[in-house]
C-alpha cells in the first residue's frame, strides 16, 4: 500500500521539454481564439459577400501608395539600422535607441495629416522622449539586453 501511495506523490521532471509545457498550453488557446474569431467573424462577413451585402475592403478602394510603401521601407530600415547601429556599440542598446528616434519621427511625420509647427514639436518630442523612457525602462532599470 505504501508502494502505491509514494508513487501517487512522486514527481519526476524530464528537464528537457519540460520547458515546452507552458508554450503548447498558449498555442493550443491562441488556436482555439483563431478558429472563434473565423467563425464569429469571418464566415458571416464572407457569406454577406456573397450576398452582396458587403464588399472586400481591398479591391475597389484607392490605395494610399506613399504611406503603404513608406511603411515598408522604414519598417525594413528600422530592423536593419537597429542591427548595424547595435554593432558599433554592442550590449549598450544604442542601437535601439539611436534608430528609433528618427523612426518614430519619421513615421509620425508620414501619418500626419496636416503639418502645424505645434503637432511637428509633439511628435518630435514623442520621439525623444518615448525610446529614451524605454531604452532606460528595459535596458538600465531591468537590465535587458537592446540591440
Amino acid at each position: 500500500m505504501e508502494s502505491g501511495l509514494s508513487s501517487l506523490l512522486s514527481v519526476s521532471i524530464d528537464f528537457e521539454t519540460s520547458h515546452l509545457f507552458f508554450p503548447h498550453i498558449i498555442h493550443w488557446l491562441l488556436g482555439g481564439l483563431f478558429a472563434l474569431i473565423l467563425v464569429f467573424n469571418v464566415v458571416p462577413f464572407l457569406v454577406a459577400v456573397r450576398r452582396g451585402e458587403k464588399t472586400l475592403p481591398i479591391l475597389g478602394e484607392s490605395m494610399d501608395k506613399f504611406r503603404f510603401f513608406g511603411t515598408l521601407a522604414l519598417i525594413a530600415a528600422y530592423f536593419y539600422l537597429m542591427s548595424v547601429v547595435g554593432n558599433l556599440f554592442p550590449y549598450t542598446g544604442y542601437g535601439f535607441l539611436f534608430v528609433s528616434m528618427p523612426f518614430l519621427l519619421l513615421m509620425s511625420l508620414m501619418y500626419m495629416h496636416t503639418r502645424t509647427t505645434r503637432k511637428v514639436i509633439t511628435a518630435a518630442i514623442n520621439a525623444l522622449v518615448a525610446p529614451t523612457l524605454a531604452w532606460f525602462i528595459l535596458a538600465k532599470l531591468f537590465q535587458i539586453t537592446l540591440p
